[in-house]
């Protein structure tokens, strides 16, 4: 795959405070790459040094293997800010005035409304807007010119549940167009159904970086039962991945070092003697992975 951006053992310090620090990241073409982190870890800091709005005090970064400059720029569409449009303008008058900035032309307002959804609306003043619809007219304005990149900070942040809904199918939506996303968010719940890879940041440090799908895949335990449960929780500590137990009720739920597959952990016990009534695999949540990557952090 094509890599969209690298970045470089990043860096910033505010006074004090380490905003980010020694920040390696490579986001790869199509994919849809969350940044996912409480308040304050250096979501928004990363990407604005990745948009050139602030300077890093060390390390570097570059899109579609260059440095950032000008013109690569013009590949990338942003929204970093709350929706900011002149009030008492209509939809379409706020994009043709964005896409005079931009030099893209107005001649791409009409699709971007269209998938945003706004196309009924395109005459009504922007005061009028409920949140997520301003949400939405951002998004479209950062999509005129047809980015390869689409850079969104926070994108469901104080939307309704409906609004939280359509913003989360809107961006499935490019990605499925061919625009690789990178957003930041400390909403554990969206970054599991939106995106394809994250990275945990905590304190401005990188915890873990990957496929979300990788994450999920990930048991976090299997409830065991057997005819002999005396035996069964003898050979079970036994086991070279074994890691912790609790005996809950008619059944013993075990905790495993590293990915262990049912299949085989059914054939090891048959093996060891041991006949199982019960095995029930429990998967691990993308908010259960995160909350031990922040406790192993404090």
């Amino acid at each position: 795959m094509k890599t969209i951006l690298s970045i470089q053992r990043l860096s910033k310090r505010y006074g004090k405070i380490q905003a980010i620090k020694d920040l390696s990241l490579k986001v790869e073409q199509g994919q849809i790459f969350g940044i996912l982190g409480p308040n304050g870890s250096g979501k928004t800091t990363t990407l604005s040094i990745l948009l050139d709005l602030i300077k890093s005090d060390q390390g570097s970064f570059e899109w579609f293997g260059e440095p950032a400059h000008y013109e690569l720029r013009k590949r990338i569409g942003s929204v970093i800010e709350s929706p900011n449009f002149y009030p008492y303008l209509s939809a379409a008058t706020n994009l043709r005035l964005v896409a005079a900035i931009k030099e893209s032309g107005a001649d791409d307002i009409d699709r971007v409304l269209q998938l945003t959804g706004l196309e009924q609306r395109k005459d009504t003043k922007f005061k009028t807007f409920s949140f997520g619809m301003k949400q939405r007219l951002a998004i479209a304005s950062a999509l005129l010119g047809k980015p390869d990149v689409l850079i969104l900070d926070e994108p469901t942040n104080g939307l309704d549940p409906q609004g939280i809904v359509q913003i989360r199918e809107l961006i499935m939506m490019i990605a499925r167009e061919g625009t690789t996303i990178l957003l930041a968010s400390h909403l554990l719940d969206e970054v599991q159904k939106i995106c394809t890879h994250v990275a945990v940041l905590s304190k401005g440090i990188k915890l873990f970086d990957g496929k979300v799908s990788e994450v999920l895949a990930v048991s976090d335990s299997f409830e065991l039962a057997g005819d002999d449960m005396e035996k069964l929780l003898k050979v079970i500590r036994e086991h070279p991945a074994y890691q912790s137990h609790q005996v809950n009720n008619s059944f013993i739920q075990v905790y495993f070092k590293e990915k262990v597959l049912p299949g085989a952990l059914n054939n090891w016990l048959f093996s060891q003697g041991v006949i199982l009534s019960h095995l029930s695999e429990r998967k691990r949540s993308l908010e259960q992975h995160f909350l031990e990557l922040l406790q192993n952090n404090q």
